[in-house]
């Protein structure tokens, strides 16, 4: 019996033009290969026979890899990149990754996914604001049960560990106020007890951290920031170890996540030059806290990576670099009128959330309202993003911000 042959196309000229429109354009005797991966920007996934349909469908329920019945489960473009972010952030160790259409969106799912009515999860009381108010809010209204965790509290967790926790999610450094945690430490306690971890790795991944030799079950990742580093794309993802994928795929289809081609594409894009970016990031940003300690308007600067940052000697365990994001606190006494002059009297640094872009970025910190296990009591944060701007142009960004403050007083 002869297989059934793949359809091919038709000559169009004999049909009536309707057909003709919907047929033409489409077909190639040849493909050209290119540096980059074309976009692929697709709904419908099509199948020439129902077998060939029939297997598709059952591979992409089964979440096997890069198998789709329809474009929601992925397409060339975002397989390449779900490959591409698994590999540099989890390589060697067995793993899959999601993308999500934000980092809320990844941080969200991944919650779900693995939570439900009844169950307890802790999470760093320094974590993400927006992951604070999905907890406190969307988890809460579900039935989980939720506690916010000194971050700097490494093994003694475990006098925080209830018998139904499920998910303890850390998040090193912390948002704003840059503690690290002893992940090694919570992560093999989490382990012991059959407990799944995840972390929010946006600060320093791909290239300044290895958070599955940590000994976490899930890094989650805002793509829209150093991934991208441009500006112009919002993605999320979350990379897995392999034998918890199908808890996270199943979630996945049932939420309807996924993203565009054209999203994807630029994300791959930006990879590319990923390593050279977050080197100057780093260097940047070291160099402005190192001169931002050195002003009288400054009470402390924090960032792991200098050697008075209390948590240092873990950064310096854990993480093979620094980005291009820290915080100051001013001095005590500051007051709301000093904060927006300082704000309002610069060229460089942009007022915008977000970071990880080759953009400049400066915002104060107002975390009052986000800190439970240790409340915030060290006066105004400012946080900063150094993105590729020469230094010498930033630090006199500052110094004409620090100069309207000194007026207005």
């Amino acid at each position: 019996m002869n297989p059934i042959q793949p359809a091919v196309a038709q000559p169009t000229m004999t049909l009536p033009v309707d057909s003709r429109l919907v047929e033409v354009g489409r077909h190639l005797e040849r493909r050209i290969e290119t540096v980059n991966l074309p976009v692929t920007r697709a709904s419908s996934v099509v199948f020439n026979t129902l077998a060939e349909c029939d297997a598709a469908v059952a591979g992409a329920v089964a979440g096997s890899r890069h198998q789709a019945n329809y474009a929601t489960g992925g397409t060339p473009t975002t397989f390449a990149l779900m490959d591409a972010v698994a590999e540099l952030e989890a390589a060697p160790h067995a793993a899959r990754a999601a993308l999500y259409p934000s980092g809320l969106a990844a941080i969200a799912t991944a919650l779900l996914a693995f939570l439900k009515a009844g169950d307890h999860v802790l999470i760093s009381d320094s974590v993400y604001g927006p992951t604070r108010l999905f907890a406190q809010n969307l988890l809460a209204r579900y039935g989980v049960q939720i506690d916010f965790y000194p971050p700097t509290i490494g093994a003694d967790i475990a006098g925080w560990i209830k018998p139904n926790t499920r998910v303890i999610y850390l998040e090193s450094p912390g948002s704003y106020t840059f503690e690290i945690q002893d992940t090694p430490a919570i992560c093999a306690l989490a382990r012991a007890r059959g407990i799944v971890t995840m972390i929010d790795n946006a600060w320093a991944s791909p290239v300044f951290s290895r958070p599955f030799d940590w000994g976490v079950d899930l890094s989650i990742l805002p793509l829209t920031k150093y991934w991208s580093g441009h500006a112009d794309v919002l993605m999320g993802a979350v990379v897995i170890r392999e034998a918890l994928w199908p808890t996270l795929h199943a979630a996945d289809r049932q939420l309807g996540q996924c993203v565009g081609g054209d999203d994807a594409w630029l994300i791959l894009r930006g990879i590319r030059t990923l390593g050279v970016r977050m080197r100057q990031h780093e260097a940047s940003a070291l160099t402005i806290a190192r001169w931002l300690q050195t002003r009288p308007e400054v009470h402390r600067v924090l960032h792991p990576a200098l050697p008075d940052h209390p948590q240092h000697a873990l950064w310096q365990r854990d993480f093979s670099g620094s980005s291009g994001l820290f915080s100051f606190v001013l001095q005590p006494g500051t007051d709301a009128s000093a904060l927006a002059r300082l704000c309002d009297h610069r060229q460089r640094f942009r007022l915008a959330f977000s970071w990880g872009g080759f953009e400049s970025l400066m915002l104060p910190g107002r975390i009052s309202h986000l800190r439970t296990a240790q409340p915030w009591t060290d006066g105004q944060i400012v946080r900063l993003h150094i993105g590729l701007d020469h230094v010498d142009d930033l630090i006199a960004d500052l110094e004409a911000g620090f100069a309207a403050m000194r007026a207005y007083r």
